[in-house]
């Protein structure tokens, strides 16, 4: 016998039940990004390996070890599955000319894919929503994108995010930072793990960023960027916080969040939980002005963030916020073959009226379909044998909200079923 075929470990089926929590929150998503005048832009799931790793750096994690990347056998092109979004969003408004004809504020939503071990909230196939604005220079666009965070934790009902802020200041800053933070791990090298020793002259910044309990003491005596910060870019870190309190939107200033992709400058944030685990990042993003030029474009400021909607997508059912099951509106009844005959026009004349319709496929007796019709949470049935299909009628019955005189079944004509379901429809809203 054939083993069955399993889904690829950490690449997740979302089945009934569950999609319809996702499809809620993707509503609840283009409604609120609408409303701050973000356009959607659908990118393709495979880019030229060569992006990422210049847009991420080399010495990244993600370009490392988590890239699913391969060899298209057509032509021996580099590919790689897009382990997340700015990049390919970078190389779209690049290769269009998107920012050259005015500032753009856009949007994207969709899988992302990293080879790492699955655990709740990180999974190898994933999905995120991805924002990015180009053209915009000032502190004010990143105060938005930071206060529609915010909005979207209200929206969502969650009130258990928090912000957490730094600035990474400059290039030219950092260096003399980077500097002095190797020379400071160079005097506690015995107490660097391994992921550590691998980063501490590639990308030091990340070890400020390790969880391993036995480095943080150590990390909490590390110098700190802040105090290398120029004039304007503590101009720009005191303008993002001066809309924040005037808004009145708590935060904390983190001075070891760094984030994990070599992009960014300025401004950086992370909305965070306890509710989580470990992995307590639900939203996270920053300033990165020298990508587009460092992918070949011309030099355009730009800010962005991302969220996952797994982590997102848990919190709200933790919190309550999973939607009542939605029944169909009316479930169609048919037996006999003059019945079978006229059941499909009925069909489709009510959903023309706007009714959702579930039809009964596969036969079986008026008994048995009237138990399906229930079980399907269907507000009416309408049923038809070949009594009725001679005499040009339906017999509606309403199946919830019984006690009530609009609610006892009927007989009517074919051409007044839509109307009377339409009616009990708004004569139920007026109740």
């Amino acid at each position: 016998m054939s083993q069955n075929i399993q889904s690829v470990r950490g690449m997740n089926d979302i089945l009934p039940g569950e999609s319809e929590l996702w499809e809620l929150f993707e509503e609840t998503i283009r409604s609120w990004l609408k409303s701050y005048g973000y356009k959607p832009i659908r990118l393709p799931i495979v880019e030229p390996t060569p992006l990422f790793k210049r847009a991420i750096g080399e010495v990244t994690d993600i370009v490392e070890k988590e890239m699913y990347s391969f060899e298209d056998s057509l032509n021996g092109e580099q590919l790689t599955l897009r382990p997340e979004g700015t990049a390919g969003c970078v190389r779209a408004v690049i290769q269009h000319n998107l920012a050259a004809q005015r500032p753009q504020r856009l949007y994207y939503m969709g899988q992302m894919f990293r080879h790492e071990r699955p655990q709740k909230g990180r999974y190898r196939q994933f999905n995120q929503v991805g924002v990015e604005s180009f053209g915009f220079s000032g502190p004010d666009i990143d105060a938005e994108q930071i206060l529609m965070g915010a909005r979207l934790w209200d929206d969502l009902g969650l009130d258990s995010i928090k912000l957490q802020l730094n600035s990474l200041g400059q290039l030219e800053e950092r260096a003399k930072y980077r500097a002095e933070l190797v020379t400071y791990f160079e005097k506690y090298a015995t107490l660097l793990d391994e992921d550590a020793k691998r980063r501490l002259y590639s990308n030091p910044l990340r070890i400020l960023d390790s969880k391993n309990s036995a480095m943080q003491e150590m990390i909490a005596g590390a110098p700190q960027l802040m105090g290398h910060l120029g004039a304007e870019s503590m101009a720009h870190f005191e303008g993002v916080q001066q809309v924040l309190r005037d808004v009145g939107l708590p935060y904390e200033i983190n001075p070891r969040l760094v984030r994990g992709l070599d992009y960014y400058n300025l401004t950086v944030f992370e909305w965070v939980t306890d509710r989580l685990g470990a992995q307590g990042t639900v939203c996270a993003g920053g300033r990165y002005d020298g990508l587009v030029e460092q992918l070949g474009g011309k030099p355009t400021p730009a800010c962005g963030f991302a969220m996952g909607v797994e982590r997102l997508v848990t919190l709200i059912r933790e919190s309550g916020g999973d939607p009542e099951p939605e029944g169909t509106d009316v479930y169609l009844v048919h037996q006999g073959e003059a019945a079978s005959r006229m059941a499909p026009r009925i069909a489709e004349g009510l959903r023309d009226q706007g009714i959702n319709v579930l039809y009964n496929c596969g036969g079986g007796s008026f008994k048995s379909q009237m138990k399906k019709a229930d079980a399907s949470g269907a507000l009416f049935a309408v049923i038809i044998g070949d009594d009725e299909a001679s005499a040009g009628e339906v017999t509606l019955k309403p199946l919830r909200a019984e006690g009530t005189e609009r609610n006892e079944q009927k007989r009517i004509s074919v051409d007044q079923v839509a109307d009377e379901i339409m009616n009990a429809f708004f004569d139920g809203d007026d109740a």
